[in-house]
């Protein structure tokens, strides 16, 4: 039954399926071959959660203190020293969720070229919405340079902003989804959906306080008028 799931083809049509019990029998297909004990696995789910927990709380400590920007004598070099971190620990999140993925078995119904490509398509949309992010904000934009006091003169506009919201995130998530089913790994995408669901709640955080910080840009602006 190599590249089937209950008698369709893995890249065949899906005519006539009830769409809420399809989205069941995939979850409990993806359940069933993922174990969440698994150290890897656990380990996994700790990077993709603390990764942006940690640099929030740092920067917003840093926004309230300036105690970063002090120690290192400039709030460029302070930004540069938490992105370098961040990037780090986001090395090894990739890496906790690749040996997450190669740790456990496959699933035969992604294991297809079909399959294969569309999962490399994702990847590279994934790609190209993270490093045309990157080019627009730079390192400083990237890495929460606004809560060093290091803002920008208005609000981004350039692809890929026009065509999506905090493409850096969704890219990233487009990233993991695409190697996960390149590899045809239901581990992987069930990591995927922890990615996702960490980033949403990451956005609600930083996006109010974001504004808020611009805000208060915008009001000293008048008042220097």
């Amino acid at each position: 039954m190599r590249g089937r799931v209950a008698g369709y083809d893995c890249c065949g049509g899906l005519g006539n399926v009830d769409i809420y019990k399809a989205e069941l029998s995939v979850m409990t297909r993806l359940l069933g071959y993922v174990d969440v004990t698994d150290f890897s696995f656990v380990a996994a789910v700790l990077c993709i959660i603390f990764n942006p927990l940690f640099w929030n709380l740092v920067a917003r400590w840093e926004h309230k203190t300036r105690k970063l920007s002090r120690a290192f004598g400039s709030p460029y070099r302070a930004c540069y020293c938490l992105g370098t971190t961040v990037l780090l620990l986001n090395f090894l999140r990739s890496y906790c969720f690749t040996q997450a993925m190669s740790s456990q078995p496959k699933m035969e119904g992604l294991d297809c070229p079909g399959a294969f490509y569309v999962g490399l398509a994702i990847l590279g949309v994934g790609i190209v919405f993270v490093f045309s992010s990157f080019l627009a904000l730079g390192f400083i934009g990237t890495y929460l340079g606004d809560y060093f006091g290091i803002l920008k003169e208005a609000r981004l506009t350039t692809f890929p902003f026009s065509v999506l919201d905090n493409p850096m995130y969704w890219g990233s998530t487009a990233n993991y989804l695409g190697l996960s089913i390149m590899n045809a790994s239901p581990t992987g995408l069930l990591l995927t959906v922890v990615v996702g669901l960490t980033y949403t709640v990451a956005i609600l955080y930083e996006e109010p306080f974001t504004e808020e910080i611009y805000r208060q840009k915008a009001q000293q602006l008048k008042k220097k008028k």
